[in-house]
């Protein structure tokens, strides 16, 4: 439902490519002004104009765009090494903040970004909008009820076919120095800019994107802190002109369990209804939880095939979670309560995505200091 158009709050995108006009869309749905749009670059910051609200000032530079008073929370879809700085930016300037996930890109910066949510006392929304989604919430709520037995094996996956990288020159005016930000200087490179996910100085890939949502899953019903170690494999990448591999299997040691993630983007497609599970390997039964379903297999030795004694399916239902996250974030502004994602809780998951990129690069395992 649209928010009453008296209490309509005012917002601005950073970062308007594919996922920013997308939660621009959304936004904009619920009933919030999408009042201003910025990007370094001059066709995303049109096309970003087009997806906002009417009369919508554009910014080349985000620090102007903090500078309007007007506003009261901004939307952060940008590579991951600017996650940190512009989050930390935006709530010293008295905004409440949606960053997409993953949280940052070092672990020091994602204690950075805790610090300053804690001393601004601002509202910050992290992306993992699994935590907002009724068919999660119902699930976290039946696997605390504990019928599955101990857990000490998390088994997960998500599979998908990506054919090649973008290959395309520049359509029009980048500010690079900016979009480099933080990251080593290069010369201007538009694969680079147009396929930042498959670069190390700005992301960890599809193993840290896809991973982002998994692993918070995994801790979030398991009531995990961050893991002791882990040990990233992967493939040689399979894609042209790339850094970070597209298949990449992470494993997670923690206390009492061990859990691991596969991400295979040189597979088969499957629906969105097939395409990840998580299962929780329980001293009584299997509990499994996908995109858009959940079921509990009691263990029987003697079966062929197991028989769920509790779950549910609900094709087409994902796409809706981003909403309902959106609807938390924009309750909890006015409320000034915790959101469903806060910076602490993605931080465990982003110190989990860190150390795998580092066992990757150094093909070891690493135990958390």
């Amino acid at each position: 439902m649209a928010l009453a158009m008296q209490s309509q709050p005012r917002g601005g995108i950073i970062g308007a490519g594919g996922r920013g006009n997308l939660l621009t869309s959304e936004f904009k749905e619920i009933g919030a002004n999408m009042a201003a749009v910025c990007d370094v670059y001059e066709p995303n910051l049109q096309r970003g104009l087009k997806s906002a609200s009417t009369g919508a000032k554009p910014y080349a530079d985000y620090r102007k765009l903090l500078d309007d008073k007007s506003l009261g929370f901004v939307v952060i879809a940008t590579p991951d090494h600017w996650h940190a700085r512009m989050m930390i930016d935006a709530v010293d300037a008295g905004k409440d903040v949606y960053v997409e996930k993953p949280l940052a890109h070092t672990i020091d910066e994602g204690e950075k970004m805790i610090a300053a949510v804690k001393r601004t006392k601002r509202i910050v929304q992290v992306g993992t909008q699994r935590r907002s989604s009724p068919l999660f919430l119902e699930a976290k709520s039946l696997f605390d009820q504990g019928s599955h037995g101990p857990v000490n094996l998390v088994l997960s996956y998500w599979l998908n076919h990506a054919n090649s990288p973008a290959d395309k020159p520049l359509a029009g005016n980048l500010d690079w120095k900016q979009w480099l930000g933080s990251s080593p200087s290069r010369a201007m490179d538009a694969h680079r800019f147009f396929n930042w996910y498959y670069y190390w100085d700005y992301s960890g890939g599809l193993m840290v994107g896809q991973a982002a949502h998994i692993i918070d899953l995994i801790l979030w019903f398991m009531n995990a802190d961050a893991p002791k170690a882990v040990t990233a494999t992967a493939a040689a990448p399979n894609l042209a002109k790339v850094e970070v591999p597209e298949t990449t299997s992470i494993s997670m040691e923690f206390g009492g369990f061990l859990a691991t993630f596969a991400v295979g983007y040189h597979a088969m497609r499957y629906s969105g209804f097939l395409d990840q599970l998580s299962q929780f390997h329980g001293h009584k039964a299997r509990f499994d939880v996908g995109r858009e379903h959940y079921a509990v297999y009691p263990e029987d030795p003697q079966a062929l095939e197991l028989k769920a004694s509790a779950g549910k399916r609900d094709p087409k239902s994902f796409n809706s979670a981003v909403r309902f996250h959106i609807r938390n974030f924009l309750d909890c502004i006015a409320s000034r309560q915790e959101p469903n994602a806060t910076v602490a809780m993605a931080q465990r998951t982003n110190i989990a995505l860190v150390m795998a990129m580092d066992s990757l690069r150094k093909g070891q395992r690493i135990v958390r200091a």
